[in-house]
């Protein structure tokens, strides 16, 4: 069912949008606001004509240059789903999805067509720019995967913890040098989907800036979001406080999870970061 654009502003600001909704609105912006996480599958698999169609998409989004400096290995193997699972912080959803999709930055292929063309060395395959542009295209070519996943009625959510023991990663997957797991991404018909919730995001006065940023004006916006999403755990029953999360994020190596090994895990796959 498609919600009204009040409802789905509601339900995206925690139903305090100092915003008016706005006058056109069309089914693809209702299923955008309609995103949330899902963590709990069904066991029905996802056909191989789904899959071809959620890389479809996946291809359809922006690359810079036509480069298309991404790739995605599909796991649906109940052992290396395991596996994978206690790789990215023993998440018990991963094994239980019937669906992994793992997103890769991949500069192998990119390489082996400059070389193969008669250049000595793809050496500007080796700069901060490539690997970024790589981790760009695959972010795009995920997202759009994961919007035409929920246009199908499908559930996903977004691993990060991938990144936490990506070495690991790389070996399960038999990536070749030059490839890096950037995230996941599991699929499936969710289970209890009902009981999933839009989680409200700060206020748009916090993000959107007009002409110039200006950083001391978040603040206060910072501050309802925090009144606003303390309501929020406190009726999902989790931990309250979005700023204790940031602030644990970042505030120490801990928060990073093994992930503040990435600078010479990217290395080790063949990363050169000039």
């Amino acid at each position: 069912m498609t919600l009204s654009p009040g409802t789905s502003y509601q339900l995206r600001y925690g139903g305090e949008a100092t915003i008016e909704p706005p006058a056109v609105w069309n089914e693809v912006l209702a299923q955008q606001l309609a995103h949330r996480s899902v963590r709990s599958y069904r066991p029905d698999p996802v056909s191989d004509e789904t899959l071809t169609a959620l890389v479809a998409a996946a291809q359809s989004a922006p690359t810079s240059g036509n480069l298309q400096l991404w790739s995605v290995v599909a796991v649906r193997d109940q052992a290396r789903r395991a596996r994978l699972a206690e790789l990215a912080g023993e998440q018990d959803f991963i094994a239980q999805a019937p669906l992994l999709l793992v997103w890769l930055a991949d500069l192998a292929r990119a390489r082996q067509v400059t070389e193969r063309i008669g250049q000595a060395s793809p050496e500007g395959a080796d700069f901060v720019e490539a690997a970024l542009l790589g981790f760009v295209d695959v972010a795009l070519a995920a997202q759009n995967a994961a919007l035409a996943a929920e246009s199908l009625g499908l559930g996903t959510v977004f691993v990060g913890a991938i990144r936490n023991r990506p070495l690991e990663v790389a070996a399960e997957l038999d990536l070749p040098a030059h490839v890096f797991p950037v995230f996941g991404l599991t699929v499936g018909r969710p289970d209890r989907y009902d009981e999933t919730t839009v989680k409200p995001r700060l206020p748009q006065q916090a993000v959107l800036h007009h002409e110039q940023y200006a950083l001391e004006p978040q603040a206060a916006h910072v501050e309802a979001y925090e009144h606003l999403l303390n309501r929020y755990y406190a009726a999902a029953g989790l931990p309250q406080s979005w700023v204790r999360r940031v602030a644990a994020r970042f505030g120490s190596v801990t928060g990073l999870n093994g992930r503040e090994h990435l600078r010479e895990a990217l290395r080790v796959r063949g990363f050169q970061l000039r």
